[in-house]
């Protein structure tokens, strides 16, 4: 809206840069989520406790003192980054438009279960849920690979000219990676503070990644493919950066608020989408190394139970393993911090090492 005001028809040159306006988004969206999180945390307050509290199944036992801490925080997050999004991008992207209904759709699939789960204690069903995901994916995946400068190539990192045209394929691909990402979002959202930070260190790689894939000159030098229209995804992405910085404010030990699922579900949805657009689906597996990791810990505990009869870990996800250990929630979660810097660090340079 900025953009197209101040640039297009008063032609003040600075609002041309994605740097400026990606900038002055993430300070918006810091200082909208400071501005109305206390008043959308205290709605939720007053719902959660008029409804009797609620906390997650299969946690540990001491989870039960966080019964009144409002979950569906994650509307904090969605609506400090539509406005700032609205504010400081070009409304004329196509790739803009993809992450918004990405964001939208899924915080209110995530939304929707929040409030089932503080109504019923039971949320919608996990079949619901995961057909309802597939379902937005799906549409994601098509609107993209119909839109004419999108192409159907994988790149691989660490490799300068290995690429696979995937064709058709290339659909249920981008539906694994978006639905996948979600989900693993979702299960790493355990502790104050755990989702949001790797969410935060991933969503500033892609913030990065997004400016390099959309600037014709530095893809050209590292040797990565060049998507046009993409460099606008670093504003919308700096936005993200600023509002999940904003939550973290409120969701910094001990909590104020969870995300919840309409906060996770809508965090892993975007890092697919923007991981899909920019060629850096592999990468995101890197960046986000901490989802990947609480995902297959959930996946081997069911695995080896069933095939022993056995726990492989004390509990799932393997941050209530730790949990259960005695080791203290906020170290857990400032280790899983320190390891998630690390493995961006080592996604970074994959830029390089080609």
């Amino acid at each position: 809206m900025l953009y197209h005001l101040l640039y297009q028809f008063l032609d003040i040159n600075l609002f041309k840069y994605i740097t400026f306006r990606g900038f002055y988004a993430l300070i918006t969206s810091f200082l909208i989520s400071l501005v109305v999180g206390p008043y959308i945390i205290s709605r939720l307050k007053v719902l959660q406790k008029k409804e009797g509290g609620y906390v997650r199944e299969y946690t540990p036992d001491g989870h039960q003192l966080k019964k009144h801490t409002p979950t569906m925080g994650g509307i904090l997050i969605v609506v400090a980054v539509l406005v700032s999004t609205l504010l400081w991008c070009r409304l004329d992207n196509f790739y803009i438009w993809i992450v918004l209904f990405a964001l939208l759709s899924f915080a209110v699939l995530g939304g929707w279960d929040d409030y089932k789960k503080i109504k019923t204690k039971k949320g919608i069903s996990s079949k619901t849920k995961f057909t309802v995901q597939l379902f937005l994916a799906f549409i994601i995946a098509t609107a993209l690979f119909m839109y004419p400068d999108f192409n159907s190539t994988l790149y691989l990192p660490f490799f300068k000219n290995v690429q696979i045209d995937l064709g058709l394929l290339y659909i249920p691909f981008m539906v694994f990676i978006i639905v996948g990402t979600s989900n693993a979002v979702n299960l790493t959202d355990g502790l104050d503070g755990l989702a949001i930070g790797p969410s935060l260190i991933a969503v500033a790689s892609f913030a990065f990644f997004a400016y390099v894939a959309g600037h014709h000159k530095i893809a050209e030098y590292l040797h990565l493919p060049y998507i046009a229209g993409s460099g606008e995804l670093t504003v919308f992405m700096m936005a993200f950066l600023g509002a999940g910085l904003g939550f973290l404010w409120f969701n910094s030990f001990p909590a104020e608020v969870f995300m919840g699922d309409a906060g996770s579900l809508s965090i892993g949805a975007v890092l697919g989408t923007v991981a899909i657009i920019t060629k850096q689906e592999i990468v995101l597996a890197i960046v986000g190394g901490i989802f990947v990791l609480e995902t297959l810990s959930v996946i081997l505990q069911v695995a080896y139970f069933k095939m022993t009869g056995k726990r492989l870990f004390l509990m799932a996800p393997i941050h209530h393993h730790f949990e259960k250990k005695g080791i203290e929630e906020p170290k857990i979660v400032t280790r899983v911090w320190i390891i998630s810097i690390l493995l961006a660090i080592i996604a970074l340079s994959t830029l390089k090492i080609r």
